[in-house]
């Protein structure tokens, strides 16, 4: 039987916190992400908030095609905030992202 560990558990409930109504493929795509080794470090909310914003990021919004047009990392990133926090408030989280929150 595999059961959750702890962190698991943990990022369970930061995700049900931060993303009450976002799609199960979304979350299970940021589930994991949020388990990565490289964020095992951070508290689960955090590990949880930056897995959401990169995933929104990659998933939904023309960040991608913004880098290959030429546009540096900050730049591409300024330019899809508004397109992120347009599908965190279509998926009713508790948290926005902030244009001048270097974190993301």
């Amino acid at each position: 039987m595999n059961r959750a560990t702890g962190r698991q558990k943990t990022i369970a409930k930061a995700l049900t916190a931060l993303l009450p109504t976002a799609p199960y493929a979304d979350i299970e795509k940021i589930r994991a992400e949020a388990g990565a080794p490289h964020l095992k470090a951070l508290p689960a909310s955090i590990a949880v908030w930056l897995a959401t914003v990169a995933h929104i990021r990659h998933a939904h919004t023309d960040y991608e095609k913004l880098l290959a047009e030429g546009y540096d990392r900050d730049s591409a990133r300024f330019f899809v905030v508004d397109e992120i926090n347009s599908w965190l408030t279509k998926w009713r989280a508790t948290r926005l992202l902030d244009p001048d929150d270097d974190e993301v």
